[in-house]
């Protein structure tokens, strides 16, 4: 099933409470010290900046794409607050090019696309990693479709991920962390409470 429309997003993004949150993702921060110094980051899907601001904190050089305009706009906000800087566009990541070789790190929190946009997406992650690259990876898994707590709901299973598919859709990564877990997520108004969620920490050949 498609994912919802950009202007649901920009509304979204639009409301004065940051929908996510302003901390980063619980494991994106857990594995935040494996990234070499000052990598080129590329976040997608990032919304209102809260995991591409902690990045550039830690001195990383960071690129936030999303399809909300909205949020980049909030991205930046966010950003400029805390004392830093980072680069944002505005994407679909259905057709955006990443490039070939051209990141230290891809960060991918709660990306949930389409399946067939996710499989194209994710092959082109790789291309895009340079070697010893880092992506990092945690989505939510087709159990939480049952859940009220935040994320895809039941109609929507189509949109969410499992450590096997993602072994297969990353072909060409070796992964450090793959796993499907239950933990509390609170980030925000939309993410509350435990929830079903897989993780990844993979390293480009």
């Amino acid at each position: 099933m498609p994912g919802p429309p950009p202007d649901f997003w920009d509304a979204r993004y639009a409301e004065d409470a940051l929908a996510y949150g302003d901390a980063p993702n619980d494991f994106l921060a857990s594995v935040a010290d494996r990234l070499a110094p000052r990598s080129r980051v590329l976040c997608l899907a990032e919304g209102q900046g809260r995991n591409a601001v902690f990045l550039a904190e830690r001195g990383h050089r960071v690129t936030a794409v999303d399809q909300s305009a909205t949020g980049l706009g909030r991205a930046r906000t966010f950003a400029a607050e805390r004392g830093v800087e980072i680069e944002t566009v505005a994407a679909d990541l259905a057709d955006y090019d990443l490039g070939e070789a051209a990141w230290d790190a891809v960060v991918s929190v709660f990306a949930h696309t389409p399946a067939d946009v996710r499989r194209q997406l994710h092959r082109r992650v790789v291309a895009a990693l340079r070697p010893g690259g880092a992506f990092v990876l945690e989505a939510y898994t087709p159990e939480q479709t049952t859940r009220d707590t935040g994320g895809p709901g039941p109609d929507a299973v189509d949109i969410t991920m499992t450590a096997d598919g993602l072994a297969e859709e990353l072909a060409g990564l070796d992964a450090e962390i793959l796993r499907e877990v239950e933990r509390s997520v609170v980030e925000g108004p939309y993410h509350d409470g435990d929830a079903a969620v897989v993780q990844m920490l993979a390293w480009r050949r």
